[in-house]
């Protein structure tokens, strides 16, 4: 965007929750398609992603973090930690919670975190899923969640049918610092094709797997590499921590792999806009969640 009015206000907004709540699917509807793997599992989001949404006056730059929790190995700590150095960097906090349900252990772990930071960022506590119960129920897990941070501006949202999303936007531009846009108008996310194609295969893992197996999934992205202008190739492989969980992936006879192979591909097409050839393969990294060296070759921070 080379040109931009005097009063362009832009700037980074954290996306904080505990796993679940919603945050991958609220930037998905917010920027008007899918970047970020959503299911219906925990902690579908192992890393931070940038949702850009970019206004005739304003540059939102959605953050949206891992799902904060009770770790019980190194991935989960680093997932912790990784979504608290968003949060201290971030110009406004939006803390998505599940109006369904009263406050979880870990919403009260992510408002301890919210109540110790070191300077004062405006926070908005999203009710999220407001269309699942009542609107008395709402209003009185509304007070619980109130009690939590209660210098915080409530918005109920349903991230799933778009309900009040405009106005959460238009009060995260309220509160934005003046600036010009960090990105160019058209540019969506800071991931490249194959990342977010990677978290599209663990989506589908996710989605085919009912098991503890898919939180012991790690995708590595072997070869990305585009034919033609209509076709591109990519091969995968799904790493597991124990033999007995390879099988359950691949499925007698390569069955499950391939359901997951096929749903994969599709995702990945619709994303890229072309014919997908995808193959994907799987191999046992023992205990990798809790191995550093296995952590540094997937990708997640030291």
């Amino acid at each position: 965007m080379d040109q931009f009015p005097p009063d362009f206000k832009s700037g980074f907004v954290a996306i904080m929750g505990r796993p679940n709540v919603g945050k991958s699917t609220l930037v998905n509807q917010l920027l008007g398609t899918k970047i970020a793997a959503t299911s219906p599992w925990p902690q579908t989001t192992r890393k931070t992603q940038m949702g850009i949404l970019t206004l005739e006056h304003a540059q939102i730059v959605f953050v949206d973090t891992p799902g904060f929790h009770n770790p019980i190995h190194k991935l989960g700590e680093k997932m912790n930690q990784e979504a608290l150095q968003v949060l201290e960097e971030s110009d406004i906090i939006l803390f998505l919670v599940d109006i369904s349900q009263p406050p979880h252990e870990e919403d009260r772990l992510l408002a301890g975190s919210l109540l110790s930071m070191r300077r004062s960022v405006p926070v908005i506590i999203a009710l999220n899923k407001s269309d699942l119960k009542s609107k008395d129920l709402n209003e009185k897990h509304a007070e619980l969640y109130q009690d939590l941070a209660p210098l915080s501006e409530m918005i109920m949202i349903s991230s799933t049918n778009g309900d009040n999303l405009d106005q959460l936007v238009s009060k995260l531009i309220t509160l934005l610092p003046d600036g010009p846009p960090f990105f160019p108008e058209d540019q969506l996310t800071d991931l490249y094709e194959r990342e977010i194609a990677a978290d599209l295969i663990r989506e589908s893992v996710l989605f085919n797997l009912r098991a503890e197996v898919p939180h012991s999934i790690a995708v590595r992205i072997d070869e990305f590499k585009d034919r033609n202008e209509s076709t591109t190739y990519i091969a995968a492989t799904l790493f597991v921590e124990r033999d007995s969980q390879k099988g359950i992936v691949i499925g007698q006879g390569g069955e499950k792999l391939k359901m997951i192979g096929i749903d994969a591909r599709q995702k990945i097409e619709e994303l890229l806009g072309r014919k997908v050839y995808l193959r994907l393969r799987v191999k046992v990294r023992k205990n990798w969640r809790n191995d550093e060296a296995a952590l540094r070759l997937f990708g997640y921070k030291a």
